[in-house]
């Protein structure tokens, strides 16, 4: 097949040689469909299980590329897709990893993985699946770091919550008094209590900071019951909590480093930059953009990058983006009724980070705090935490495709130059109307 006419299929849509595979943990179904070779207008199908081992997708691999097989097209089943995908793709296939829930079989049909794989084949070779977000090598390496360091974080909160369990069955009412129970003063009289120090004075007596002024209170919330048990148990929980210290730095460290050899690349309308942009812009460069956002940190910045990727030309506009993230309502129309329906799980390592960034920002005297408490008095929280993270997100999106971008707050009054006056004042009499009140409006001298 000459590329002008791959060029054509693709064109209208139509892919002529497809691959579809139907993936179980030990193996997929593929389904592969060609054009007849004297038959105009026919295809012939093939159908076949491999096993999800390298060896037997390498060879798969190489039997596509002697049939000229143009796409590949899976469904994205669990983490079973992965081998297949890779493999594949390093093998100079081009890779569709598909939504399960996009191309289910039409009911009242019987179900196996023969008919899945071609069902599959047959909506990839008529142009009706769409491509799922799979990002490049180096960007998946830095979402397994971030990932990581989310769970461990997870972990040692819960190891955290157990301590202070662990020393509320002793009686021991630190937690009271302290606010930050591993902190320096926290830790040592922790680590006394281990030691075997039971003196609620000596105890107190290691306070630092502002906690001196609090030595009666100590004493008191140190008194309790503490026994050889739980200073046993509390060895277990704080080593524990410790090892998963070192690992959350282990894991900064090398995210870090992954980041300053990652580069992003050119910005298509940077005409002013372009000599500095012919490389790619850093990593660490859009860490410092993003971190510039209210309530965005730097590791709030890496869970970004990690989970959208450095090249935004996979989303053509801050919109695409938005909606890939499920931050956007969905929209439901039928008739002459047009309803808004739930956003959608979308990504929920992304999601999460978003969120905490909308709270911080809420609860600042900016641009993006201003909107949230804008919205909030008519949609509510939860609502309003999820337009700040959309509007971060929009930023964002403008900060990583734009090299010459950087955010400027635009401040929490800005809402208040842009009102609608008459729109304003329309509301505030009527509300006043509502209250019972005859309102006349007269202008200021």
């Amino acid at each position: 097949m000459t590329m002008e006419e791959i060029r054509e299929d693709q064109a209208d849509g139509t892919v002529a040689r497809v691959a579809a595979i139907d993936i179980a943990k030990a193996s997929g179904v593929v389904c592969m469909r060609l054009p007849h070779e004297r038959i105009e207008g026919r295809r012939v199908q093939q159908v076949w299980t491999v096993a999800s081992t390298t060896n037997a997708i390498t060879e798969l691999g190489d039997r596509l590329v002697c049939q000229g097989v143009q796409r590949v097209v899976m469904e994205a089943t669990g983490t079973y897709w992965k081998a297949f995908f890779y493999l594949l793709e390093a093998r100079g296939l081009e890779c569709w990893l598909v939504n399960a829930r996009e191309v289910k079989n039409v009911p009242g049909r019987p179900k196996t993985d023969k008919l899945d794989a071609v069902w599959l084949a047959k909506l990839a070779e008529r142009g009706m699946v769409r491509a799922s977000f799979v990002p490049p090598k180096p960007v998946r390496r830095l979402r397994d770091l971030t990932r990581t360091r989310i769970a461990f974080t997870q972990d040692r909160t819960r190891h955290k919550h157990r301590v202070e369990k662990a020393l509320e069955d002793a009686q021991i009412k630190l937690s009271t008094v302290v606010s930050d129970l591993f902190g320096v003063s926290g830790r040592a009289m922790l680590d006394a209590l281990v030691a075997g120090e039971r003196n609620p004075r000596t105890l107190a007596d290691l306070a630092r900071g502002s906690l001196i002024k609090k030595h009666d209170a100590l004493i008191e919330a140190l008194t309790g019951q503490f026994e050889d048990h739980h200073g046993h148990l509390l060895r277990i929980l704080l080593d524990t909590i410790d090892h998963f210290t070192a690992q959350i730095n282990e894991l900064d460290r090398r995210i870090n480093a992954l980041l300053h050899t990652m580069t992003a690349p050119p910005s298509d309308g940077a005409e002013a930059s372009a000599a500095a942009d012919a490389s790619g812009r850093p990593g660490h460069d859009l860490i410092q953009c993003l971190d510039a956002i209210p309530g965005v940190g730097e590791t709030t910045a890496q869970i970004v990058l990690a989970e959208i990727g450095l090249d935004m030309s996979r989303f053509p506009t801050a919109d695409h983006l938005v909606s890939w993230a499920k931050l956007c309502p969905r929209t439901i129309q039928s008739g002459t009724k047009n309803t808004a329906g739930p956003a959608g799980q979308g990504n929920p390592w992304l999601k999460g980070a978003l969120g905490e960034a909308a709270s911080a920002a809420a609860r600042t005297d900016t641009f993006l705090g201003a909107r949230y408490r804008r919205i909030v008095k008519r949609r509510g929280h939860a609502k309003a935490l999820v337009a700040v993270a959309r509007t971060i997100l929009v930023i964002a999106w403008h900060l990583i495709n734009d090299a010459d971008a950087r955010y400027q707050d635009l401040g929490a009054d800005w809402h208040q130059h842009h009102l609608n006056t008459t729109r304003r004042t329309r509301d505030l009499v009527r509300q006043l109307q509502a209250l019972g009140h005859q309102v006349t409006l007269a202008p200021a001298a």
